[in-house]
């Protein structure tokens, strides 16, 4: 009984590793086994359950509708076994090492995170912080595959499988150079943004929907001149050469740089950005910590 009983715990944390990666070789890897034995622990787990768990199409997969029912009541279970020693010792007041996984973009980590991260570190020192750099919604990825405890960012269409809890929101501005003609303005309208270019992060980011679709509503023209990857930062410094003018919010805003700030929230509406998990997911003890920190209503919906 009891190597039975270790037997279907495998075939469990097979099934669900498979289920996240919805593909038999990236499973077969991160359990470091062969691909032909993951296949035939999911053909064993199915003849167990007396259902057909996965759709197979070739090495990439998908949940059944009685997979993902069985999913969802094991996935907190097995991750739950991954985490006894951390959590036996959490329950004990002993939380003094172990890791937390965090996604977050480019412009979270720099301007939001790093004042709780902070105190995290101050509160639990031995705890290895491992800071991932997804935007989102490229982010929810790894979120859905367990590759994180949590993502932190801004998501505006939220999947039914993911809790999103804003924490904290942004108004939308205009930024532009000391001497530009806008600089002085202390109100703006869209038409007189049209004529000037707009300095933009990548076209991924967000940010250019939400402006295509506000000049759009208003029937009026608007051109970017540059792209900038890199984050903020640079399209902050190419503003103060007076390349051009760009929309942003005032999270990006330090009180540091040589720009003419003007408000657009009559236009443009506010950014909130929050904590982002996987519905039904294993919440760590110590990314329990880091969201009570932050929240503790933010515990209400978690294992």
């Amino acid at each position: 009984m009891h190597y039975y009983k270790q037997t279907r715990y495998k075939l469990l944390r097979t099934f669900c590793v498979v289920a996240q990666k919805e593909n038999i070789t990236h499973a077969a890897e991160q359990l470091h086994i062969s691909q032909p034995t993951v296949s035939l622990q999911i053909q064993a787990l199915e003849r167990e359950m007396g259902e057909k768990l996965l759709e197979r199409r070739g090495p990439s997969v998908k949940l059944t509708p009685e997979g993902k029912t069985l999913y969802q009541l094991i996935q907190p279970l097995t991750a739950g076994i991954d985490s006894l020693r951390e959590t036996f010792a959490a329950s004990l007041g002993k939380i003094e090492e172990g890791e937390l996984d965090i996604a977050a973009g480019h412009s979270t980590s720099l301007y939001i995170l790093p004042e709780y991260i902070e105190r995290f570190h101050q509160a639990y020192p031995s705890i290895r912080i491992n800071l991932h750099n997804y935007s989102m919604p490229a982010g929810l990825k790894p979120l859905l595959e367990d590759q994180v405890d949590f993502a932190v960012g801004s998501l505006p269409q939220v999947p039914e499988n993911i809790i999103y809890k804003p924490f904290v929101g942004f108004k939308s501005i205009l930024i532009t150079s000391l001497d530009h003609p806008l600089a002085h303005k202390k109100q703006v309208t869209l038409e007189d943004l049209s004529p000037y270019g707009m300095i933009l992060p990548p076209r991924n980011v967000p940010i250019w929907h939400m402006i295509d679709t506000v000049f759009r509503q208003y029937h009026l023209p608007y051109k970017v001149i540059m792209e900038a990857g890199g984050g903020w930062e640079v399209v902050k410094r190419y503003v103060e050469q007076d390349i051009g003018i760009s929309i942003t919010n005032e999270m990006c805003i330090t009180g540091k740089e040589r720009l003419a700030v003007i408000p657009v929230d009559h236009y443009f509406p506010p950014r909130t950005y929050g904590l982002i998990m996987r519905r039904g997911k294993f919440c760590t003890p110590q990314a329990k910590r880091f969201l009570e920190m932050i929240n503790p209503a933010f515990l209400e919906d978690m294992p």
